[in-house]
């Protein structure tokens, strides 16, 4: 067992661990260890500081989900972008879950946008499930507000899955586009651009959002 491993076991709980495990449906269960977010979190503003860290990163896969998480967290932490998105290109093939995906958030990103959109549009016309769920999340993150431009909405329509947590995420996508850009994004709705599942979907998710008016939801709900 390496270091990690033995300090992740420290602090595991086998109660959350059972519960993390019926989240994550195609990791067996064998590979939870049952470590809880926030101290993840403590574990990696402790761990980016040693010098086992780099070794840590560059050594892929990991056998456990909480290692994943933990390498999810600390590439979020990483302050340089060019060496942040090199990480995040080598991690990206063995991130196999939506938690591990969606909690991989790199701060660094927000301050190189013109660099980082060919990488999301590579991203998300990957075939790879998580891959591609990244690359909408990464989109929706950082391109519905300031720096919105009304073609970022056919990124997530032109993707041709069946994957539940690909779809999943288009969904959480567009239904965030209503709430930032209503305006440009309702054509999507009005018109079905979408598949319909998506489409019912994003209604759903939009229709649960403390950010739409109760208008828009009335709206949203004649166009099921």
């Amino acid at each position: 067992m390496t270091k990690v491993q033995k300090r992740l076991f420290e602090v595991a709980d086998k109660q959350y661990a059972l519960f993390q495990a019926k989240l994550i449906p195609n990791i067996p269960q064998e590979r939870v260890i049952g470590v809880r977010v926030p101290v993840l979190r403590k574990i990696a503003r402790e761990f980016e500081k040693e010098p086992e860290c780099r070794d840590f990163l560059n050594t892929l896969p990991h056998a456990y989900y909480d290692e994943n998480m933990l390498h999810s967290i600390l590439l979020s932490n990483v302050k340089n972008y060019e060496e942040c998105i090199a990480a995040v290109e080598a991690f990206l093939p063995y991130v196999d879950n939506w938690a591990v995906c969606d909690t991989l958030r790199p701060k660094v990103f927000g301050k190189h946008k013109d660099k980082l959109l060919p990488r999301i549009k590579d991203w998300i016309a990957s075939d790879k499930t998580y891959t591609c769920r990244f690359g909408i999340g990464m989109l929706m993150m950082h391109y519905l507000d300031k720096d919105f431009k009304p073609e970022y909405l056919e990124l997530p329509q032109k993707v041709d899955s069946e994957e539940y947590y690909v779809k999943m995420m288009i969904a959480w996508f567009y239904a965030t586009a209503l709430a930032n850009q209503w305006d440009a994004t309702i054509p999507y709705i009005e018109e079905h651009r979408l598949s319909d599942w998506v489409h019912k979907k994003t209604i759903q998710k939009a229709c649960e959002s403390y950010r739409i008016t109760d208008e828009q939801k009335a709206y949203l709900k004649t166009l099921r």
